[in-house]
């Protein structure tokens, strides 16, 4: 009954990893091998095909459904699909990450939900950014305003970013130009 993204967000929330230190759990609700073999498990009823696409964009990482969206959004806009949860020094337990970002472009993106309104949490997102600004990457930071206008400038922005961006790796010859 939901449209396709709305199960895509729901999804991504039955997979995505917990912080354990913020949540009484430890594992994921489900798996995507899961959910695939109970959408297998009901071929005739209605809405699975809706079900078998919105599957097909799942993915582990998403930490909110506006996370989720976002990055639906920038798929959707033809941008390369982000890595989520992206961690600046890999290895390092203690290292800051984004939402989703381009690791080789050096972009961050972060989706400030309303926790992140909270003084304590605006220091820890403060230090994360200066983090991520220190080590050469363009952090983007998007919030409910983006969530409203369906990410139409944030997209805009991710794209303005990836554009600019002064690195193009090896084997990525194009990737700024064409967007």
């Amino acid at each position: 009954m939901l449209p396709t993204y709305d199960l895509v967000a729901l999804g991504d929330q039955l997979i995505r990893l917990p912080r354990p230190g913020l949540e009484g759990r430890t594992g994921a609700f489900s798996c995507l091998g899961e959910l695939h073999a109970l959408v297998a498990g009901h071929p005739n009823l209605q809405g699975v095909v809706r079900a078998r696409e919105a599957l097909d964009m799942m993915r582990v990482g998403a930490d909110s459904a506006p996370e989720t969206y976002l990055r639906l959004a920038m798929v959707n806009a033809g941008l390369p699909e982000p890595e989520l949860q992206i961690v600046l020094r890999a290895g390092d337990a203690r290292s800051p990450s984004a939402d989703l970002g381009f690791r080789r472009r050096r972009v961050a993106i972060q989706y400030d939900g309303g926790h992140h309104l909270h003084e304590d949490q605006q220091l820890s997102d403060r230090r994360r950014d200066k983090a991520f600004e220190a080590a050469g990457w363009v952090v983007l930071i998007f919030d409910h305003k983006n969530l409203d206008d369906g990410f139409t400038t944030a997209v805009k922005k991710v794209k303005r970013a990836l554009r600019s961006s002064p690195l193009d790796p090896p084997g990525a010859s194009g990737f700024a130009r064409a967007f």
